[in-house]
Formats: structure tokens, sequence, C-alpha cells
């Protein structure tokens, strides 16, 4: 058999090429390895620590603050209604007040009731006859014979109220009866 020297040669038995000084650095260690790998869990751990300590921190934040929107949620609410019961003290502390004098102040001091409800997002619920009835914002005290179309307002009762478009009281209505 006439072999030529490179085609008998398998990458097994090739002789390894010379490391490129200046590509090629040494192999790190294991121990090396290991200590680079602690560093790496040490500091994953921490910024884990460091990001859960601010999440309980924020948590605990935000409780607070609702905690105190729940506290003094009232508060614009109840100064507002501070001038309507210095009215009422007021009228209660004259002694001879005349019954027009009395009917004055009680509807002045209604019209500050009323501005401060509105102030505050409290609006009347009051719909005018022949309004179809509304079951979310309307209850039906009675059902009455009406000239009007079925199952719409004939009378209001009582009227309701709403804040921020949520009911706080149905306006007590007597609806129209079917035909």
């Amino acid at each position: 058999m006439n072999e030529t020297p490179n085609s008998s040669a398998t990458p097994e038995t090739a002789a390894p090429a010379a490391p490129d000084s200046q590509t090629a650095a040494p192999a790190p260690t294991l121990e090396e390895q290991l200590a680079a790998l602690q560093a790496k869990l040490t500091e994953a751990n921490d910024s884990f620590l460091r990001a859960k300590a601010e999440a309980e921190n924020t948590r605990r934040r935000a409780d607070e603050e609702v905690s105190k929107a729940r506290k003094f949620a009232v508060e614009a609410f109840a100064e507002s209604l501070l001038p309507v019961k210095d009215s009422l003290e007021a009228a209660i502390a004259i002694q001879n007040a005349t019954n027009e004098q009395l009917l004055e102040g009680t509807h002045a001091t209604l019209r500050q009731l009323s501005a401060a409800l509105e102030r505050n997002k409290v609006m009347a619920i009051n719909p005018p006859a022949g309004t179809k009835f509304d079951p979310h914002q309307h209850q039906a005290i009675s059902v009455v014979p009406a000239e009007q179309d079925a199952n719409t307002v004939v009378m209001v009762l009582q009227r309701g109220y709403l804040i921020a478009d949520r009911v706080l009281r149905p306006a007590l209505v007597t609806v129209a009866a079917p035909k």
C-alpha cells in the first residue's frame, strides 16, 4: 500500500495546533468557574431580596394610602355640610322668629344642603310622569290604572339619589298598569 503521509492521518492522530497566544486564554479551572457562579448567585440573590423588599414596601404604602382614603373619604362631604348645620343651629337660637322668618330660613338652609350635595356629586332621581320605569333607579310602590303607557312612572312618592352614577336610594314611584 502506497499511502501518502497526509492521507492516513485522522483527526485524532493529527498533531494539535499550537494555541494562538493572542486569542485563546487559558481555560478557567473548576474552582474559578465555581467561584464565578457563586458570585453570580450571590448577586442574583441580593437583587431578588431587594426586589422583594421593594414590592413589600410598595404594598405596605398602598395599604396605608387605601386606609387613609377610607378614613378621610367623607372629609370634603362633611366640610360642605357644616354651613347647613350652622344655619340650623342659628335658626334654633332665634327665640321670637315669625313663621315667615322660619320658612325663609328653612328655604335658605335647603338651598345650602342641595348645593352641598351637588358639589359632592349626589344627584336627585326625580323622573317626570310618563318616564319608562327603570328598576335600577326606581322602586315601584304600586301599580295604578292610568291614561298613559304601561310600565311608565305615574307619580314620584319620594325622590331617589345617585352618587356618581351609583344609586344611594331608588325613587319610590307608582307605575301605570297594563291596559
